[in-house]
Parts: structure tokens; C-alpha cells; sequence
């Protein structure tokens, strides 16, 4: 009993010197985080590569011939798998960039031609009615001077923006550098881990079952297994969603006669993959865009698009997302905003997958609770009440 007592006595004396110690060497322990974090980011990016890929790889898996016996077939069922699933993926963000960019370079340009005419032609129409606005025609000639005075100005501070942007030139390319490499190291280590998954499935089962606890390991597997079951759902369910969403917003630009509908409908199908609000997002670009040919169609479109939400929003997303992740849209949108909150654009992803993973957790270990013979007395108690 003493030899109890005097072992919980040291592990507690153990927790309280760890405890200080992270207090004190809390920023060099910073540091060093963040250093293993630098390092370890392209093997996590690819982990999350390999995780999203290897949903499209499995239905692959059961399209390429699944019942057949011949050796070469079977041998490289896996690696055309994952190829097709690659070629899949970067045919969809190629379409997209060949979609969006060049329109959005012609609206960018219509835009900044635009502005120099339209406060030309505001500035002759109120000099020339200087009678009719004359404080307005004061205030407008004094608006010209500063703007003479702010363009010299700038033109002064020129030469020292392009020093700057000289001087960064080696600093950008090094990060775009180190980018691509981050994003190949990531591609190859998704690659080796879709290639050998089952052998990794076994090694994890191994050192689970070695170090833990049955009891322990068994709920480990069970979390670990409601965690998959929302994810794969979350992201097959919202991919589905942005493609219906993109092709009905597409569609109705289309037949209205709304100008950059393939580029809107485009941008739209992708902030779609941000429950909630990525739509919106989407619609904002849509209507800015559509400002720069017609003001009037904005309007219209702005209309449009409330409509295909309320569409999208009671008839698509319960039935093609909401259902698949058991998520109440009071908590899809309270994750959306608290995940954005947190991690920006990631959060907003990765929100509403862990909060029904959670909401599902919760939801068993509560129905648990319940059943027992306490949790059933409490709870009549509380209905005498």
C-alpha cells in the first residue's frame, strides 16, 4: 500500500516538474514545434493526399476488372488505380484554372480600362455644369488637384516599389520553390502510401494491439472508424454538391443570357466545397464580375443565385450532404463559422466533418448512458420533475 502511494506520489511530483518546465522554456519549446511541423508538412500534406485520393482509388479499384484472373491485370490493378485517380483530380483543377483565369483576366482588364473613361466623362459632365453644381464643381476641381498631387507622389515612391519588388525576387522564388518541392515530396509519399496501405494498416494494427490496452484499442478503432465513415462521406457528399450546384448555376446563366457563365459557374462548383458559405462567397465574385459589362444584369443574377440557394440550400445539401453526416444545419454552421474562426478557408473544410464526428461521438456515449439502469432512473426522475 505505502509503495501505491509513494509511486502515484512521484508520478504527480514528475507531472508537476514537466509542467514547469514547458512554462518556462514555453517559447524555445515553440520554436521547436514549429520547426518539426516545417519538416513534417509535406509527409501530412501527402497522408491528406492519399486519404482523399484513396476514395476515388477504391470505386476505381471495383470498376477495373475485379473478377479477373489474369496475372498482369491483378498486378497492376493498383498502380492504374492510382494513376486514373491523379490524372482525374489534376483534369478537374486544370479545367477549372483554364476556365476561370483567362476570364477573369478579360473582366480585370475591361474593369481598369473602364475607371479612367467613367471619371473622365463624371469630371467634364460636372465642370461643364459648374452653374447647376458649384460647390460640387469646386469640390470636384480641388479633387483634381490632389489627385495631380497623389499621382506625383506616386510616381516618386515608384522607383522605390520596384527596388522592393528587385530586392524580393530571390525571397518569392525560393518559397514558390520550396512549394513545388513540398507539393512533390507530398505527391510521392501519397503515392507510397496508397501503393502499400494494407501493409501499413497491418504495421498500425500491430502497434496498437502491442501497446495499448483491448478496451483501449478497441474504442481507439471505433473513433478512429466514425471519424473515416464522416469524412469519406463529408467529402464524397460536398464534392457531389459542388458539381450539381456549378452545373445548375452554369446552366441558368446560360438561358438568361448572364455573361461569364462557364468562369461564374466554374468559380461557383469550387467555393461550393466550403459548406455553407462557400456559395456565397462564389456569388459575390459572380456579381462583381457581371458589374463590369451590366449593372442591371448584377441585379438580376444576385436574384438568381438567392433563389438556386434556397434550392440548393432545402432540397440538394440536406439530401446529398446533410444525411450522409448526420449533422443538424444549426451545427454545420456553427463549425463552418468557428472553423473559419480558427483556421481560415481549412477550417471552414475541416469543421464540419469534426464536428459530426464529434456530434456522432457524443450523440452514442449519451444513447450509452441512457440505457443504463441509472442513466433510465435519472431520467424518470427528471420526467416526474
Amino acid at each position: 500500500m505505502k509503495e501505491m502511494k509513494l509511486s502515484l506520489w512521484i508520478k504527480y511530483i514528475l507531472l508537476a516538474v514537466v509542467a514547469v518546465l514547458f512554462v518556462k522554456y514555453f517559447s524555445t519549446i515553440l520554436g521547436a514545434l514549429g520547426a518539426i511541423w516545417h519538416v513534417a508538412f509535406p509527409l501530412l500534406l501527402g497522408a491528406a493526399i492519399a486519404y482523399v485520393l484513396n476514395i476515388l482509388m477504391k470505386k476505381v479499384e471495383r470498376v477495373y476488372f475485379p473478377n479477373a484472373q489474369n496475372k498482369f491485370i491483378r498486378a497492376t490493378r493498383r498502380g492504374v488505380s492510382i494513376l486514373f485517380s491523379f490524372v482525374v483530380i489534376f483534369g478537374i483543377v486544370s479545367i477549372l484554372v483554364l476556365i476561370i483565369v483567362p476570364q477573369l483576366i478579360q473582366a480585370f482588364t475591361v474593369l481598369i480600362d473602364a475607371i479612367p473613361r467613367v471619371y473622365a466623362r463624371s469630371l467634364d459632365y460636372f465642370q461643364s455644369n459648374s452653374g447647376k453644381y458649384s460647390s460640387l464643381g469646386k469640390f470636384i476641381s480641388s479633387l483634381q488637384v490632389d489627385l495631380d498631387a497623389v499621382t506625383k507622389k506616386l510616381t516618386a515612391s515608384l522607383s522605390k516599389v520596384v527596388t522592393g519588388i528587385l530586392n524580393s525576387t530571390f525571397s518569392i522564388a525560393g518559397a514558390l520553390t520550396s512549394g513545388i518541392m513540398n507539393l512533390i515530396i507530398a505527391i510521392i509519399f501519397a503515392i507510397y502510401i496508397l501503393a502499400a496501405k494494407e501493409k501499413l494498416a497491418v504495421q498500425a494494427n500491430q502497434v496498437v494491439r502491442a501497446f495499448l490496452k483491448k478496451q483501449t484499442a478497441d474504442r481507439l478503432y471505433y473513433v478512429l472508424g466514425v471519424a473515416n465513415q464522416t469524412f469519406s462521406s463529408f467529402i464524397v457528399g460536398q464534392c457531389v454538391e459542388a458539381v450539381i450546384l456549378g452545373s445548375l448555376c452554369t446552366l441558368g446563366m446560360f438561358l438568361f443570357q448572364f455573361p461569364y457563365a462557364a468562369m461564374v459557374g466554374a468559380f461557383i462548383s469550387a467555393t461550393a466545397l466550403i459548406p455553407v458559405v462557400g456559395a456565397y462567397l462564389g456569388a459575390a465574385f459572380g456579381a462583381f464580375m457581371i458589374l463590369t459589362v451590366d449593372p442591371m444584369q448584377a441585379v438580376f443574377f444576385l436574384i438568381f443565385i438567392v433563389v438556386l440557394q434556397q434550392v440548393e440550400g432545402n432540397i440538394i445539401y440536406p439530401r446529398v450532404v446533410g444525411s450522409s453526416i448526420g449533422l443538424p444545419g444549426l451545427w454545420v454552421l456553427a463549425a463552418v463559422i468557428i472553423g473559419g474562426g480558427l483556421g481560415g478557408v481549412v477550417g471552414m473544410l475541416f469543421g464540419v466533418p469534426v464536428a459530426a464526428t464529434l456530434y456522432k461521438l457524443l450523440s452514442d456515449q449519451v444513447q450509452k448512458r441512457l440505457q443504463t439502469p441509472s442513466g433510465i432512473e435519472e431520467t424518470n426522475r427528471g420526467g416526474d420533475i
